[in-house]
């Protein structure tokens, strides 16, 4: 999920400071990221929360 990622860059972040806000293992966020996992709604919107976007993008396709 390559806009995942842009938005974690825009705001200087890396996996691990993303993860450890949002209170989740760093490996998985990296495959949510990555594309290999889908998160569960409730992850979705704390990840979307913690980066600025909103949470139902996950789920658009």
């Amino acid at each position: 999920m390559e806009w995942l990622k842009k938005y974690r860059l825009d705001k200087d972040l890396t996996q691990q400071e993303v993860a450890d806000q949002c209170g989740i293992p760093k490996n998985t966020y990296a495959s949510i990221e990555q594309g290999k996992r889908r998160p569960s709604p409730e992850r979705a919107k704390i990840i979307a929360s913690n980066l600025g976007f909103d949470w139902t993008i996950f789920f658009n396709n």
